[in-house]
């Protein structure tokens, strides 16, 4: 052998590959899209919950928040330490909500997972897979929902003390991102096609509380509704207690800022109320809806409610239906309470049987379902501006402005004599109505 010549071992050189896995709420995609993109700008191949994937690595992002969110977060979890056990994946990590609560409890319990990150761990994450985090891609986010529409994360944590809830535990106290900021990752993610922006936060009307020393909300509204391309702006997670009136201005002088408000109530009987510490009452309750309403008279209203809370008596119950009768939400979801340590709830007895919880639900849904069918049955006939989200079977399907992807009605219109273009508006023609879907054709431009 000539004495220059190297003898090379020769092994694969495999590029890894991630697949990122996110469970939860429209927050937790936002920090999946944000670890996506700082993957990809360090030249990793990355998917996005591909069961297909081939990946080596598997990053699960979960949710803690209550029981069956926790339990589908754990059999994932599992589910891949399994496949990691069977040589199936090489490296597994876990983010998120869930790791951030019960990080030492997992790490005894599912050794396979190769390192638990919390919330507000990316860089850690990134550091662990010898990615470098870059501060220049602000707002370059990949969006992983259809490319017409995103989440934009105005704040994170969340200074409230409701006693059922323990997000304040997994995500921290209150940070508001600044309005430039929010603004630049507004116009970036307009340039790219996003034409619709839910406004997310675990609290939003405590925006700028922090940062500029008063609620702030409707400046950045104005804000965000001047960035050329942007035609929706929706509001989710709105607090009821001290709600920013001003942002009903901004909603009634602004067409991009959608007529439509995600307040969750949680309870209408004052007894279950101040147990919850929500600090308001039915009648201020009442009276804020009164309010809003009167300004915003075609607004959409979305709520959830939260049974079988400690305590809660049949009457507060029967209360809770009437107030809901009474106020003929546009859009409800009901949650059955769940027992959360470390809560303040937590030192009250769960004394409302699963049985009752299941069966409160199930008679509250009953009556919004009621509700929801008059409602939509009322739209019959009118002509209504409709944004296209996507083709199924014989249907383009889209939605208006009073609601939101994922958790609202659905605007139907049959493919086989009318075209729609995904991610574009058009008018419909609303012909038939069920409680929860519209019918309709589109109207021919003018």
């Amino acid at each position: 052998m000539h004495p220059h010549t190297y003898v090379m071992k020769t092994r694969t050189l495999r590029k890894d590959k991630i697949n990122v896995i996110t469970l939860g709420c429209s927050k937790n995609l936002v920090d999946s899209e944000n670890l996506i993109t700082q993957l990809r700008a360090n030249d990793y191949e990355v998917t996005h919950e591909r069961a297909d994937a081939q990946a080596n690595i598997v990053i699960i992002n979960t949710c803690g928040f209550i029981d069956l969110a926790k339990q589908e977060s754990i059999d994932t979890i599992l589910e891949h330490a399994a496949l990691k056990s069977a040589g199936k994946i090489e490296k597994l990590y876990v983010t998120g909500c869930l790791s951030q609560r019960y990080r030492q409890d997992l790490e005894g319990e599912i050794p396979e997972v190769d390192a638990f990150f919390g919330t507000l761990e990316l860089p850690a994450l990134l550091a662990r897979l010898e990615a470098d985090y870059k501060h220049e891609l602000l707002g370059e986010r990949q969006i992983t929902t259809l490319p017409h529409y995103a989440y934009l994360k105005i704040s994170e944590g969340c200074n409230r003390t409701c006693s059922f809830c323990a997000i304040p535990l997994m995500r921290g106290q209150h940070v508001s991102r600044p309005i430039e900021e929010l603004v630049q990752e507004a116009r970036n993610l307009a340039r790219r096609g996003v034409k619709e922006l839910m406004l997310i936060a675990q609290e939003l009307t405590y925006y700028g509380l922090d940062l500029y020393k008063k609620r702030e909300l409707p400046r950045l509204l104005h804000a965000l509704a001047d960035v050329e391309g942007i035609e929706w702006i929706r509001l989710h997670y709105a607090y009821p207690s001290k709600f920013p009136l001003e942002v009903l201005d901004a909603m009634a002088e602004r067409p991009e800022v959608c007529k439509y408000l995600d307040m969750p109530l949680q309870h209408a009987s004052d007894p279950v109320l101040q147990a919850m510490r929500r600090q308001i009452t039915r009648d201020e309750t009442r009276r804020l809806l009164d309010h809003i309403r009167q300004r915003v008279p075609d607004i959409a209203l979305r709520t959830t409610f939260l049974v079988g809370f400690p305590g809660e008596t049949e009457a507060d119950f029967d209360t809770l239906l009437d107030f809901v009768e009474e106020q003929r939400f546009d859009r409800a979801g009901v949650f059955q309470y769940s027992h959360e340590e470390n809560t303040r709830a937590y030192e009250l007895p769960d004394d409302v049987p699963p049985e009752v919880k299941a069966e409160r639900a199930e008679r509250l849904m009953e009556v919004q379902r009621e509700i929801s069918q008059e409602k939509n049955e009322a739209k019959v006939g009118q002509v209504l501006r409709v944004l296209f989200d996507r083709k199924e079977g014989r249907y383009f399907i889209g939605r208006t402005e009073a609601d939101s992807p994922e958790v609202d009605n659905e605007v139907r219109v049959e493919a086989r004599s009318h075209y729609a273009r995904i991610g574009d508006f058009a008018q419909v023609r609303i012909t038939a109505a069920d409680a929860y879907d519209l019918y309709g054709v589109i109207e021919p431009q003018p």
